[in-house]
């Protein structure tokens, strides 16, 4: 799938946030320390969440998932699976989104294309959102240590992270904030190889540097 480059790359300014639970919440945590302004929604209102933004700061503010989707320059979208057909497709076209999704049959239900291998969770997020740059990111690590797991540009063992899209304007971008949360990037390739970064792979939820990530991608089998 093509897509065309946004103008926004150099000027992005505010994160829209789809999903406040442990991730999302963390997410916004994180953006608003980079210097982002961050607009943070869940799907029980926004009155929900004033002890968060509160906790954050004056940089985050909370707001419907519509109004978080079009006043995001760049939109994470961090719900469950199940809910990811609730996620507004108009005001994302030509934005790039942050997909953070994991497959929890549990959770989520049966999805027989998943289950039979047919498709990703970052691949349905693309066919639901047609006209954004969909782009795997920080899904295989826990939102614990989304904010405490970082470290500077050429630490030793620096912890890395993985992403997969199949637009390079949208990997070049969670590169840039991967580095800016204190993460390497090790990119997979396409949105279909995300499976490899997924649960019950080697990749998910472990702490690896950039060489140890590349190997355990090369060991996930489907």
């Amino acid at each position: 799938m093509a897509f065309p480059p946004s103008p926004l790359m150099s000027v992005m300014t505010t994160v829209g946030i789809i999903g406040a639970g442990h991730i999302g919440s963390a997410l916004a945590k994180g953006f608003a320390k980079n210097g982002y302004d961050v607009v943070i929604a869940n799907s029980r209102g926004p009155e929900t969440l004033a002890d968060l933004v509160a906790s954050i700061g004056d940089r985050a503010r909370a707001a419907t998932a519509q109004d978080a989707a079009e006043a995001g320059d760049i939109v994470v979208v961090t719900v469950p699976l199940k809910a990811y057909r609730e996620v507004p497709v108009a005001p994302l076209a030509d934005k790039t989104v942050l997909d953070t999704n994991n497959y929890y049959f549990e959770r989520d239900g049966r999805i027989a294309e998943l289950d039979e291998k047919k498709t990703t969770t970052s691949q349905m997020l693309q066919e639901h959102l047609p006209e954004s740059r969909v782009v795997k990111a920080f899904n295989h690590i826990m939102a614990a240590d989304i904010l405490t797991d970082g470290s500077p540009a050429d630490t030793d063992d620096r912890r890395a992270l993985a992403t997969a899209g199949d637009s390079d304007e949208a990997v070049a971008l969670v590169t840039r904030i991967y580095d800016e949360f204190g993460f390497d990037t090790v990119n997979i390739g396409p949105l279909r190889e995300s499976w490899r970064v997924e649960r019950d792979q080697p990749a998910y939820v472990v702490r690896q540097n950039a060489d140890e990530l590349r190997q355990n991608l090369d060991r996930a089998e489907r």
